[in-house]
């Protein structure tokens, strides 16, 4: 792959010194830059794995030649990475050396961490550690259990409603991230998701069979730090979600465990 993006860039578009900036561009020295870059890096994020510049430019509401400019800086860095043969851009490979980094630092990992073998032991199936990002639920931590599937990616991205874990910590949410989500359902589900937050949020643990088949069920509970703050969720797959005696004896085991993390991240 090449680092010059210059062989893309359509004909007759003016040299990056003479681009006028529009409205969406405002934002004076390094500071409106770096906020232009991730705005790309998001949108690099969504949809295809790999965009066209024009297409990138008309989402952004930056133009093409701001834009041409900043993929070219994030491709010399390799947070993007350009396909030689068609000119479109995607994410690159140092966005995953950094989101290694960040996980070895994250103290929530080093709390939970010893109890994940444990509890997929005791209850016989996977176990996973999962926090909200923009309205969605990451998965940053995982141990295997013997229900492992085709489906079992390393780290999932998921829709926060889509998952147990995601409901509980999106309901306990501060309200701008809870307006979020709800801004990404349909107008007729709203209401109804409304209506639900508080029992989500109060509750002890949730379970829930995902609309997709592919993905398991799971049930999960909240995990609190020191200052009462719900900073993640620990979850298992179940098999059968509507079996309240099965689900209630996974998610004892799960509430133990995050009990146990919360106290440790209370003295971090």
């Amino acid at each position: 792959m090449s680092a010059d993006a210059s062989s893309d860039a359509p004909a007759g578009v003016p040299p990056p010194a003479a681009d006028p900036p529009p409205a969406a561009e405002t934002g004076r020295g390094g500071l409106g830059t770096v906020r232009n870059a991730v705005r790309l890096l998001e949108l690099l994020g969504e949809g295809p794995a790999y965009q066209q510049l024009t297409d990138l430019a008309e989402r952004s509401s930056m133009s093409i030649p701001t834009v041409h400019r900043l993929l070219r800086s994030l491709v010399l860095a390799e947070l993007v990475v350009q396909d030689p043969r068609s000119s479109r851009y995607g994410l690159g490979p140092e966005l995953t050396r950094l989101s290694h980094h960040y996980l070895a630092r994250l103290p929530l990992l080093g709390a939970l961490g010893p109890y994940l073998s444990q509890i997929r032991d005791q209850v016989g199936s996977t176990v996973h550690v999962q926090v909200l990002v923009r309205g969605e639920v990451v998965y940053i931590d995982r141990v295997d259990g013997d229900d492992r599937g085709p489906y079992r990616d390393a780290h999932r991205v998921q829709p926060a409603l889509d998952t147990a874990g995601g409901r509980i910590l999106a309901a306990r949410a501060a309200d701008d991230v809870w307006a979020a989500v709800l801004a990404g359902l349909p107008e007729a589900d709203r209401a109804a998701t409304e209506r639900a937050r508080s029992s989500w949020a109060d509750a002890e643990h949730l379970a829930l069979s995902p609309a997709d088949p592919v993905l398991p069920a799971e049930v999960a509970v909240p995990v609190v730090d020191g200052q009462g703050v719900t900073v993640a969720a620990l979850a298992a797959n179940v098999a059968e979600p509507g079996d309240e005696a099965a689900v209630a004896s996974v998610a004892a085991h799960l509430a133990r465990a995050a009990k146990a993390a919360g106290r440790t991240l209370g003295h971090a």
